[in-house]
C-alpha cells in the first residue's frame, strides 16, 4: 500500500463550522505533531492503571445488526487511492517522524484488506483546496479527510454510510456527578458552553432548566469547571476527551451521563466521497465499512486514538 504527501503546507487549519470537522482549528501542522507527544507522555504517567473496556468504550454501530451485503466486484477497478490532508489531527495527520498517519488512514488499510486490494490500494495527502479538483480529474477515488454531508456536496458525490458521529456530552468534577435522571438533576446547574455555537443551542433545546453559562474561550470554560464556579461543561466530545486525558485538567473531571447525538444539530458525522458516477465503489466501501464495524475492527482503530472514548 502506498502512501504519499504532496505539497503539504504548514497553515492554520479551517473552522470546524466550515468545510471539515476539524477538531484543532487554528492549529499548525508542527503545533499538531507537538500535541501528539505531549497527549502520548501525558496518557503514559497521568493514567498508567486506567483501563477501559472495549465494550464499554465502544462507538455505537450506526448498521441494522441483521444487514447482510455482498461483495462487490473490484476487478475491473486499477487502483484505490484514497486523497486526505494532514491537517485534521487525530483523523490524518503527519506524526513525528513526518509519516502520514491517523484513524483515516489506518481505517483506509483496513478498507484495502477487507475488499482484497491491498496491491492497488494508495492513500495521498493533499492541501485541503485542492481535493475537489484532485478528485474530479481522477487523481484519486475517494476522499477520506473529514468533508461535511451536506445537500450542497451530496450533489457533487456520492457518500458511504458515517462510520463515527461526534457526539456532545457533559463532563462534571470528580465526585460531583450527575445522577440520572439528567434533566432532572441538571435543573438549576450551572453548565458552561462555548457561545455561538451548536452546542449552545442544542445545550438550551436538551436541558432548558439548566442555567446556561456562555464562554468566548474554552480555556475559561474549563478553569471555572476546575475551580467550581460551574458545575458542569457542555461541549463536543471529542475535544473533551481530549482535555480529560491530557494534563490541563489535572485528573479533576470526569463524562457524566451519556454521548448526545444529534445529527441536525451536530452534522451527519464522518463518511468517504466518491465520484458520483462510481455507484460501485461506494457499495463496496459500505461493505468493507460494515465488515469492518462487524468484526470489532473498527472500535480498535478508534481506541487507538481516543483512548479516553467520547462515547
Amino acid at each position: 500500500m502506498k502512501e504519499e504527501y504532496n505539497d503539504v503546507k504548514e497553515r492554520p487549519t479551517k473552522l470546524c463550522a466550515q468545510k471539515t470537522f476539524n477538531i484543532f482549528a487554528g492549529y499548525t501542522v508542527k503545533e499538531m505533531k507537538l500535541f501528539v507527544l505531549q497527549l502520548a507522555l501525558a496518557l503514559f504517567f497521568l493514567y498508567p492503571t486506567q483501563t477501559t473496556s472495549a465494550e464499554d468504550a465502544a462507538p455505537p454501530g450506526f448498521w441494522e445488526p441483521k444487514q447482510r451485503q455482498s461483495r462487490p466486484d473490484l476487478s475491473a477497478l486499477a487502483r484505490l487511492r484514497f486523497l486526505t490532508t494532514v491537517d485534521f489531527f487525530p483523523f490524518n495527520y503527519l506524526d513525528a517522524e513526518n509519516r502520514l498517519s491517523g484513524l483515516h488512514v489506518d481505517l483506509a488499510r483496513e478498507i484495502c484488506a477487507e475488499l482484497e486490494i491491498m496491491e492497488r490500494c494508495q492513500v495521498q495527502a493533499l492541501p485541503w483546496d485542492e481535493l475537489d479538483t484532485a478528485l474530479e480529474n481522477r487523481q484519486g477515488e475517494a476522499i477520506i479527510a473529514g468533508m461535511a454531508i451536506t445537500a450542497e456536496n451530496r450533489e457533487r458525490y456520492l457518500f458511504s454510510r458515517p462510520y463515527l458521529r461526534f457526539p456532545a456530552r457533559l463532563v462534571t468534577r470528580r465526585g460531583e456527578k450527575l445522577t440520572e435522571p439528567l434533566h432532572t438533576a441538571i435543573a438549576g446547574k450551572r453548565v458552561g458552553v462555548l457561545g455561538a455555537s451548536a452546542h449552545e443551542m442544542l445545550l438550551r433545546d436538551l436541558f432548558p432548566e439548566a442555567q446556561s453559562v456562555v464562554y468566548s474561550r474554552t480555556g475559561w470554560l474549563f478553569d471555572d469547571l476546575k475551580s467550581g464556579r460551574i458545575d458542569a461543561v457542555f461541549g463536543d466530545g471529542v475535544k473533551l476527551s481530549f482535555w480529560l486525558a491530557g494534563q490541563n485538567s489535572e485528573n479533576c473531571c470526569t463524562f457524566a451521563g451519556g454521548p448526545y447525538l444529534a445529527p441536525e444539530y451536530l452534522g451527519q458525522g464522518l463518511a468517504i466521497a466518491v465520484p458520483r458516477d462510481m455507484p460501485q465503489l461506494a457499495q463496496a466501501i459500505d461493505f468493507a465499512l460494515h465488515s469492518i464495524n462487524a468484526s470489532g475492527r473498527f472500535t480498535d482503530i478508534y481506541l487507538r486514538y481516543f483512548p479516553v472514548g467520547f462515547y
